[in-house]
């Protein structure tokens, strides 16, 4: 008996400090794991294309200080890029998302002994610097500003909407730091209904939304309402004549003549049935019933 207490009290110590070090492992990796994300979300050296919203000149941004309500402001954003702060006096924020603004802010009370340990959180009140040019068929082309969450509706709405012409594919123009366009095509109805699988692409100021024209058709003759429509996916003639409100009573179902350009541009007459699809630019004439 003596024996087994002698050796049982050392092995509960050991095995108590396995876990204790075990314990204070696990600690330290998931603090690494947490701290990563923050160190590179306060880095001001990551690619502007990763971050959502950048502040400049003219942005106006609400200041506050942990404990301190009387540093608390809201504040403009200078032609300079600097910010007023309380005792700090001016803060270089210009090309900083506010995350990386806050750890500036709060290194500024540090490095002047200022404060020990300040907690600093800018919220953007209003964002002037940022802005995108919207072009095409919208009501009121021009540079509109938008926050982080602007949705691409939100924009257009601003634009004054799109017109009745205006294509349902639109394209998303950004130019990189190394000057490189990219267009991004996007599906507006596919937005709308929820069904778009693609994720949207973020914006960014300077970025440029294009809404072209959409390809159209033109239909007279014996139909209700003759005019130049736009072509909708997968629209057939049989469902361009409807478009146009129907055969008159007077007109044939069946009788119709189909004008189409070629890829030099020359217009032909061609056959096609009611179920063939209407191409850009068709022109399309019903015909008088024979009977």
């Amino acid at each position: 008996m003596v024996f087994f207490r002698l050796h049982r009290i050392p092995f509960l110590s050991l095995l108590m400090l396995a876990f204790t070090v075990l314990g204070c492992a696990v600690q330290g990796i998931a603090a690494a794991q947490q701290a990563m994300p923050a160190a590179a979300a306060a880095d001001p050296s990551a690619p502007a294309s990763r971050r959502l919203l950048v502040l400049g000149p003219g942005d106006s941004v609400a200041l506050a200080v942990y404990g301190q309500p009387d540093m608390n402001a809201t504040v403009t954003v200078a032609d300079d890029g600097r910010i007023p702060v309380a005792l700090v006096g001016g803060v270089q924020v210009n090309g900083l998302s506010p995350s990386e603004a806050e750890r500036r802010t709060e290194k500024a009370f540090v490095d002047g002994k200022f404060l020990v340990d300040p907690h600093v959180t800018l919220t953007v009140v209003q964002s002037r610097s940022q802005r995108v040019s919207i072009l095409g068929e919208v009501g009121n082309p021009g540079r509109y500003p938008f926050e982080s969450n602007t949705t691409l509706f939100d924009l257009l709405a601003q634009a004054g909407g799109a017109k009745e012409t205006s294509s349902n594919i639109v394209f998303l123009l950004h130019t990189d730091e190394a000057g490189k366009i990219t267009r991004a095509p996007i599906d507006l109805s596919e937005l709308a209904n929820g069904k778009n699988t693609h994720t949207p692409p973020v914006l960014h100021g300077g970025d440029t939304i294009m809404v072209p024209r959409a390809a159209q058709f033109y239909i007279f003759g014996e139909v209700n309402a003759p005019n130049m429509y736009r072509i909708e996916p997968g629209m057939t003639i049989v469902q361009a004549v409807a478009r146009a409100g129907g055969v008159t009573p007077r007109g044939s179902r069946s009788r119709f003549e189909l004008k189409r350009k070629d890829a030099n541009g020359v217009e032909h007459e061609v056959k096609a049935k009611l179920s063939d699809p209407v191409l850009p630019d068709d022109v399309i004439r019903v015909k008088e019933s024979i009977f």
